[in-house]
């Protein structure tokens, strides 16, 4: 079963980057030749029909085990279909969906009573600079590619881009900490990141500007969780005890003091401080 798993996976990793390829030149509209188009469906084939057997039979095992239909349909995807693809289309599925409730003015796990502490501040600029960059590369690629073929691709690619660019900065507006009324804490980023901090768990919490290196979740060997926004960090939250956390791409990890932006840090700590 270990040897048909990482053919399956094998598959997938061989054989996605090349339908989507293929799908964005369709959309495109590029003609393939028939030769070059009946074969990659006839390898999305072979690598679908590998899947489902695979599938079946890990569904199967899940089964005789003891687990109920729909969680042993669970365990079979997660066994075929690696971590990093399901978080990342998971990633999409929820920025694509926050844009929707950003044009709502709607957030995300607020509850009445709750506090919302928004952290786009620093990043906002840079997001819609990125975004006005982009349009004017459209534009500017429109004109100077003289292959239509060539130009509907890079069109497509281009389109899409500044629609995931909306959508990644419509997730960190629709998705803001949380501070609960019971004092929980809710830290996040867009659909990238979620840590929940029970009341219990917080030691003591600070405003403290600092401007770490690294990237959007770094994690020293001391236990101390960056989570940075715009190159900076401005609350900084001691733990009692080692907090469990998932990074964006899935891989677990633990924290014992987190140091993360928000865009009014004092009403946070505030709240935090006294909750309701």
């Amino acid at each position: 079963m270990t040897r048909r798993v990482r053919a399956a996976r094998t598959a997938v990793a061989a054989v996605l980057p090349a339908e989507v390829a293929l799908v964005v030149c369709v959309a495109a509209g590029v003609r393939l030749p028939a030769p070059v188009l009946a074969a990659a469906e006839a390898v999305v084939v072979g690598a679908l029909l590998l899947e489902a057997w695979v599938l079946r039979g890990l569904y199967t095992a899940a089964r005789a085990a003891g687990e109920e239909p729909g969680a042993a349909l669970r365990t079979a995807a997660r066994a075929v279909v690696p971590v990093q693809v399901r978080r990342l289309l998971r990633h999409e599925l929820l920025a694509g969906a926050s844009l929707g409730r950003w044009v709502l003015r709607r957030k995300h796990g607020v509850r009445p009573g709750d506090l919302a502490a928004a952290y786009t501040g620093p990043q906002t600029a840079m997001m819609y600079g990125l975004v006005f960059v982009s349009v004017v590369e459209t534009v500017a690629l429109a004109l100077l590619i003289p292959w239509p073929a060539v130009h509907r691709v890079v069109l497509v690619l281009d389109v899409y881009g500044i629609v995931l660019m909306l959508a990644l900065h419509a997730a960190c507006v629709t998705r803001p900490h949380v501070v609960g009324a019971d004092g929980s804490l809710r830290i996040r980023y867009g659909a990238l990141f979620d840590l929940a901090v029970p009341p219990d768990a917080v030691a003591s919490v600070r405003v403290e500007r600092r401007y770490p290196e690294g990237r959007l979740v770094t994690l020293c060997e001391e236990g101390v969780l960056d989570l940075i926004v715009g190159s900076q960090t401005t609350v900084t939250l001691e733990l009692n005890r080692p907090l469990a956390f998932t990074r964006p791409l899935g891989a677990r990890a633990t924290a014992r003091t987190i140091r993360f932006h928000a865009d009014d840090p004092r009403t946070l700590v505030a709240a935090l401080r006294q909750p309701a």
